[in-house]
């Protein structure tokens, strides 16, 4: 699943994602969500949410 729709991400859950200074070589971070930080219910770059280590950046995909 793609994280561009904010309906299918929830706190607690592991997630891969972009962090800014990575967004040129596309290089992702594996974590648990702590916070969804995007208001709005689709973003076509991904959902911006705060890891639990406090690492912040676009979910590309949602690890089941």
């Amino acid at each position: 699943m793609n994280g561009q729709e904010r309906k299918y991400i929830s706190t607690g859950q592991k997630v891969s994602i972009v962090l800014k200074k990575d967004q040129r070589s596309g290089t992702r971070t594996e974590g648990v969500v702590k916070d969804i930080l995007t208001n709005a219910s689709f973003h076509p770059h991904g959902i911006k949410v705060r890891l639990e280590n406090g690492q912040v950046g676009r979910v590309k995909e949602i690890i089941v």
